[in-house]
């Protein structure tokens, strides 16, 4: 017997359905593709690279209580400084004297910044610079409130002697800083750290290169 118009319908209906059954069951059964080489390089370049990055976060927060101390005392060191440099432009008429002052003060406020940053990254607190002068007196190097006094009241060539002399003095005081804190053991392993350490170390020795050989030719006698 010929099927029926609606039968053949029905037939050619769940033909379909059971084609598209097997089809999906087929799909679903089918096992994953395995990666291929490239993939699988790649997987392990970025797992190698998050493992990298993780250790150079941790290394450069890197830190030891003396580093936190010579931090600390070194924004304080340098608040000092910039107390003395500020006395500058009001007291004296030399004009390369005032150009290493302004260098001083773009110099050591940059370094305080960072040096607040490096404090606040690692969770320590930021000194009171309220009286650095007072609160960091025992650190080498530091101008008494006698001779920040009689420097306030110099005017001319004898402030410029008393400057130079005075920022001489603190200049080498921060330097015996950065050597106190390399002689520590475990001190400065941080790259951060010793880099901070050093770059304050270059460019005081060089300014107080600078600043004796000014201090030479304003002792030098004039004339004949």
């Amino acid at each position: 017997m010929t099927p029926s118009k609606s039968t053949r319908s029905t037939l050619l209906a769940a033909s379909v359905v059971l084609g598209v059954a097997s089809g999906c069951a087929s799909a679903v059964g089918r096992p994953a593709e395995p990666p291929t080489p490239a993939e699988t390089d790649a997987s392990a370049a970025r797992d190698f690279e998050a493992l990298y990055r993780a250790r150079a976060d941790s290394a450069a927060l890197r830190f030891t209580e003396a580093d936190v101390r010579f931090v600390t005392d070194m924004i304080g060191h340098h608040a000092q400084a910039l107390e003395m440099a500020g006395l500058v432009p009001d007291r004296s008429e030399n004009g390369t004297l005032e150009v290493l002052a302004a260098r001083i003060v773009n110099a050591q406020e940059d370094e305080i910044e960072i040096m607040r940053g490096w404090l606040s990254d690692r969770g320590r607190p930021l000194p009171d610079l309220t009286l650095p002068g007072a609160a960091h007196a025992h650190l080498p190097g530091m101008v008494t409130p006698e001779q920040l006094g009689s420097l306030a009241a110099a005017r001319g060539e004898e402030f410029d002697r008393l400057f130079l002399s005075y920022m001489v003095q603190h200049h080498q005081g921060a330097v015996d800083m950065v050597h106190g804190l390399f002689a520590t053991d475990g001190a400065a392993q941080g790259e951060s750290t010793f880099r901070l350490a050093s770059d304050i170390q270059v460019d005081q020795i060089t300014e107080i290169s600078r600043m004796q050989q000014m201090l030479a030719r304003l002792s030098a006698p004039t004339g004949r």
